[in-house]
């Protein structure tokens, strides 16, 4: 074998059933019928049907072509792990709660190590609050009241919120959230990156 021979790209990719299985699970995952993913590609839909059933190889510039319509690289394409995608919808019981003491914060998504936020179901019973010292951390966050009050301290500021209001502010600025009301507040929030 000579040195052209491996440093040389293959023209062709082998293992066709293969990358036409990934190109069908690829298009699937994203919901694109073949003529979507064609008209995006640039191909024709009779293209991405010979490939996705195994009846031509592609090269390695026409498959390039094909994935950029996505776009996806192709190490991506070939290194991608279809069977260990994160699960997506939740169940209320699904969301262990990661909360202080009486307060509950209910993490969506906890199973998920590769998350870039957390976003939370806050539950805050009368007279709560996040403690007496006022919280700073890297991020930012928000949130929205469900229902209840909630008062949020942002440095100086300070105001009750209801529902439908919500809030959203760099973490660094020292805050604190408290229940002024006399029933349970609920709140949606979201930080980033995840706190918990």
């Amino acid at each position: 074998m000579t040195e052209k021979d491996v440093n040389s790209p293959p023209t062709e990719i082998t293992g066709g059933d293969d990358v036409g299985a990934r190109l069908k699970s690829v298009r699937q995952m994203h919901g694109w019928s073949q003529r979507e993913m064609a008209k995006r590609a640039g191909v024709t839909n009779a293209t991405i049907s010979l490939i996705e059933q195994g009846r031509v190889s592609p090269s390695v510039g026409s498959l390039k072509k094909v994935l950029n319509g996505i776009p996806m690289s192709l190490a991506d394409f070939f290194t991608f792990q279809f069977d260990s995608q994160p699960q997506v919808f939740f169940r209320s019981t699904e969301m262990p709660n990661v909360g202080p003491g009486p307060i509950q914060y209910r993490l969506l998504g906890a199973g998920n190590n590769q998350r870039s936020m957390s976003i939370l179901y806050e539950v805050y019973p009368p007279g709560e609050d996040t403690g007496p010292e006022l919280l700073s951390h890297e991020g930012e966050e928000g949130g929205i009241v469900v229902s209840g009050e909630l008062e949020v301290t942002v440095g100086r500021e300070i105001s009750v919120l209801g529902p439908g209001d919500g809030y959203y502010f760099n973490s660094r600025r020292p805050h604190r959230f408290r229940n002024v009301g006399d029933c349970d507040c609920v709140l949606v929030s979201a930080n980033n990156p995840p706190s918990v």
